[in-house]
């Protein structure tokens, strides 16, 4: 009788610790929080504000035939929006806590059918699908995205946050009251037309500095 007790016993406590396992599993973790200010890989995380994310979508002209990419896309906030405007977007973000915290983001705005986030290294990434690209980074990382961005589909636009693009200048400045981060700049991709071209008139010879041909 004894080595039954203590045989039950010992199923006994290792059934609770089992159920124990499981229940600490299963406990949801704390939800991801980031701070504003918080080191990234290639800059530190501030959050653009939702007023200059509409007015840098409305410079692009953004509609639902539209593919948006968000370089260093943060909690998704830019990626969200263009996604309730109608248009497939995709977020490019290093930190995989961000990336999840957009996805959950994305789900709570209906929009995870077409607001997607990926893992990855904006340097490379294939920017290639993009009718429009937004960032906000520092001058020195747009100006090492910009030949790849000068690659891109003739007429893709690309809309900063505060940051520009060297000597190419922008198409269009929009200037918000907001108090910090309140500058937008768009460029519209220009088509490569520089060299010699034959006309009726006789050959004619372009140059080109972006979207200037002279």
């Amino acid at each position: 009788m004894s080595v039954w007790r203590s045989a039950s016993r010992c199923s006994s406590i290792l059934i609770l610790s089992a159920i124990a396992v499981c229940a600490f599993a299963q406990a949801p973790s704390a939800e991801y929080t980031p701070e504003v200010g918080q080191s990234g890989k290639d800059v530190v995380w501030v959050p653009s504000p939702q007023e200059l994310v509409d007015k840098m979508l409305d410079m692009a002209k953004v509609t639902p035939r539209d593919y948006l990419i968000d370089l260093g896309s943060g909690d998704g906030r830019t990626v969200i929006t263009a996604a309730k405007r109608g248009a497939r977007a995709l977020g490019v973000e290093f930190n995989p806590d961000m990336v999840a915290l957009s996805r959950r983001n994305a789900a709570k705005a209906g929009v995870s059918d077409k607001a997607s986030f990926v893992e990855a290294d904006i340097f490379r990434s294939d920017l290639s699908p993009a009718t429009v690209i937004t960032l906000f980074l520092l001058t020195e990382l747009n100006l090492k995205l910009r030949p790849t961005i000068l690659t891109l589909k003739p007429g893709t636009r690309i809309v900063s946050n505060t940051f520009r693009m060297g000597d190419w200048e922008p198409d269009q400045t929009v200037e918000l009251g907001c108090d910090t981060y309140c500058t937008a700049y768009l460029w519209i991709v220009p088509a490569r037309v520089e060299g010699r071209w034959k006309t009726a008139q006789g050959e004619l010879a372009l140059k080109q500095e972006f979207q200037k041909v002279s």
